[in-house]
């Protein structure tokens, strides 16, 4: 199993669950070269998107947000695991985790269908420490 770990930063914003709001907000971004790493969407409230952003680079996603009117919370610490895509990578990835009392209380992934995988993992802010030691044991 092969992988890079990466400390990231999310931030998070809601937009009315209108058809052309997340484009609204991802043609900003986009216009002002703010690289995503991850995006996540999500149900908020009867009439709404929460919208997780994970930039590449914090200073230039605050920069644009803040231009853009943008209200953003945040930043908020997650793991970006990114590899060669096998069969029982994740329960492997799980298994170390689980074996330093780290708990995942989210996380999100996909396969490039080219043999890579991108995985966005969520534990409690005081765990983040212990999971990256567990992941690079």
């Amino acid at each position: 199993m092969s992988y890079a770990i990466r400390q990231v930063d999310y931030f998070y914003t809601t937009v009315e669950d209108q058809p052309c709001a997340t484009y609204e907000v991802l043609s900003r971004l986009a216009a002002r070269h703010v690289n995503l790493l991850a995006l996540n969407a999500m149900p908020s409230g009867p009439t709404g998107t929460q919208l997780r952003l994970f930039p590449d680079e914090n200073q230039r996603f605050l920069d644009t947000a803040r231009d853009a009117n943008l209200q953003i919370g945040g930043p908020h610490p997650a793991l970006l695991l990114q590899g060669d895509d096998a069969p029982g990578t994740l329960a492997e990835i799980h298994e170390k985790l689980a074996a330093s009392q780290v708990c995942v209380y989210y996380s999100s992934g996909v396969v490039s269908g080219h043999g890579h995988f991108g995985y966005v993992v969520y534990a409690r802010p005081d765990d983040y420490q212990g999971a990256i030691a567990a992941l690079r044991s």
